[in-house]
Formats: structure tokens, C-alpha cells, sequence
């Protein structure tokens, strides 16, 4: 794949000029908006530069070096390439220094990354999602027993959130420890207390039963991979576990339901929803992340607010 990195240059420079600490996307070539730019994405976690190929791209060197003559004077310290299409999709610092210990930031908030690995522990495409729930749980301030139940956590930056926004209970559930054991130094990093947060080592559907008691809950994110190798696959799951979900939830609750799967459109992603239960209303499709275009709104991530009422 060979690609002009003219258009790419352009769109950079345009957000590096209105951008702050914050961590953003600066370039998303997935969303199949910028003709032979489609496997290439560029991410800000100041100090670092993240440049992510999907596919070999001739000039790889030759962007690198464009971008860091865009990022050395706003103070950037060095540019990581990650190559997707190699094995183990291993990270190298390209231009600059590496960044000993970067981090995605959120305002005052700060989420410890780890380069490597292809997930660095932070998507950048939820933020809506995230302000949503900052938004139900400031409206929800100062209830007695307000709890958030988090499924497929990660590394728990919703938790953070959550609980940076106000005092309540979370019950993060993910099948994979070591990234539980992120979200709680994800805590401790932005000193949160951990009083009332749980990080339960669960498989969210087969283990539905060691958290349901948990509840109810006033709120939820229900956020699953696509497919999770012999743990979850959208196609055969993803129902099962809604048809569960109205047994631990209170009287009225709210969800951030999420789909990350280009082959499924939000038609099939509401009727997934509504035959599940009765119950579920749909209020609404969030809207997309503006540094996440897409040419086709079916293909990009899908966040839906679900209302459940008793």
C-alpha cells in the first residue's frame, strides 16, 4: 500500500493547532473517509505520538519524520509506531525519545498506558460514552445505594470516571485479571478511593450468578468484544446476556449498550435489543466521536442508550 500523506499532514496539523493535553484521535483513516489513507490512524497522548498501520504503507519513515516536525515544537517527546500487521503487533519508537511512561489524559484525569501491547488500555472512540455517564450520575448525585454495574471493563476507565464524577458503588466484572488489576491502579493513579469498588475476575455471561446479588443497579455499561475466543461472540451471545441483564437491575435503570462490529448495523443492534426483553426502550443512538468519521454511520461504533423500566 502506497499513500500521498499530504491530506493526513493536513488534518493533523489542523487538530494540533486546537488541541490541549487532553488525548484525542488526530487522524482516523478507518472510517474509509480519506481514499488510500484507510489503514493508517494517528493518536495524541501527549507527550507521545502514536502512529498505528494496519497494512505495510510505502513512506512509513518518511510520515514519521513529517509528524514529528508537526509535534517536536508543541512538545512532544517522541513518535511510536505500532504495526498491526506484524506479529504481536509490536510498538518502536521512531523520532524523538520514548516515553518512559505514557498516558492518556481526561481533563485531571490520567490512565497509565502500556505500548506493548496492541490494546494500549484506553479507546479513544467511547468518549461519548463516557461523558453519557458522567451525565447520568450527576443528575443521579447525592442517592442513597446508587450503583454502576460495569461488564467487559477493561481496564476500568469508566469506573474512574464514575467514581471521579461522585460516590457510588461500581462492580467491574472482566475474565481477565491482569486487566482488573489495571483499572484498580487506574484508581489509585488519580487517588480515588477504592471504598465500594469492586473488581470481580468473572466471565460476565457464564458467571452471571456471582454478580446479579450485587445489585440492582441504577446503571450499566455493557460494552463485550466482538469475539473473545471461547468466551463471547456477539452472534450467539450478546442476547443470551441481555435476556439475563433485567434480574439484577433496579425498577429503573439506564444502560450504555455498545457494539464495536462493522458487520452489524444498528438496525440489527436494536432488534438484538428489543427482542431480548419487553422491557428495553431505546432513547437513542449516541453520537459518534467527530475525530472518529465514518463513511458508513452502520460500520462505526455503535452506542446506544437503553432505558429499562419494571
Amino acid at each position: 500500500m502506497s499513500s500521498d500523506w499530504g491530506v493526513l499532514l493536513e488534518q493533523v496539523e489542523c487538530k494540533l493547532a486546537e488541541t490541549g493535553r487532553d488525548s484525542r484521535r488526530l487522524f482516523h483513516g478507518r472510517g474509509r473517509c480519506f481514499p488510500g489513507l484507510e489503514q493508517v490512524c494517528v493518536d495524541s497522548f501527549f507527550p507521545a505520538l502514536l502512529v498505528t498501520f494496519f497494512e505495510a504503507c510505502d513512506g512509513e519513515e518518511v510520515l514519521c519524520q513529517a509528524l514529528w516536525q508537526l509535534v517536536e515544537a508543541r512538545g512532544y517527546q517522541g513518535v511510536a509506531v505500532q504495526r498491526r500487521y506484524l506479529r504481536g503487533a509490536p510498538v518502536r519508537w521512531h523520532c524523538g525519545q520514548p516515553v518512559a511512561a505514557p498516558v492518556a489524559r481526561r481533563g485531571d484525569l490520567q490512565f497509565p498506558l502500556t505500548f506493548e501491547r496492541q490494546n494500549v488500555g484506553y479507546f479513544l472512540d467511547i468518549e461519548p460514552g463516557r461523558r453519557w455517564l458522567e451525565a447520568q450520575i450527576r443528575a443521579r448525585a447525592g442517592r442513597e445505594n446508587l450503583k454502576l454495574l460495569n461488564l467487559f471493563a477493561f481496564t476500568c476507565a469508566f469506573s474512574v470516571i464514575a467514581r471521579a464524577a461522585a460516590e457510588l458503588e461500581v462492580v467491574n466484572i472482566d475474565v481477565n485479571r491482569g486487566v482488573l488489576n489495571r483499572g484498580r491502579d487506574n484508581h489509585i493513579a488519580n487517588q480515588l478511593p477504592l471504598a465500594g469498588i469492586h473488581f470481580l475476575q468473572l466471565d460476565a455471561l457464564r458467571q452471571f450468578n456471582r454478580f446479579d446479588r450485587r445489585g440492582p443497579f441504577q446503571l450499566a455499561v455493557v460494552d463485550p468484544p466482538t469475539w473473545q475466543k471461547g468466551r463471547f461472540d456477539i452472534n450467539l451471545h450478546y442476547e443470551k446476556l441481555l435476556r439475563l441483564l433485567p434480574g439484577c437491575l433496579a425498577g429503573e435503570a439506564d444502560l450504555l449498550v455498545v457494539m464495536n462490529s462493522p458487520r452489524h448495523g444498528e438496525a440489527h443492534f436494536r432488534s438484538l435489543i428489543e427482542g431480548a426483553d419487553s422491557r428495553f426502550e431505546i432513547v437513542e443512538r449516541l453520537p459518534q466521536s467527530p475525530d472518529f468519521p465514518d463513511r458508513d454511520p452502520d460500520a462505526a461504533l455503535k452506542m446506544l442508550h437503553v432505558r429499562f423500566r419494571q
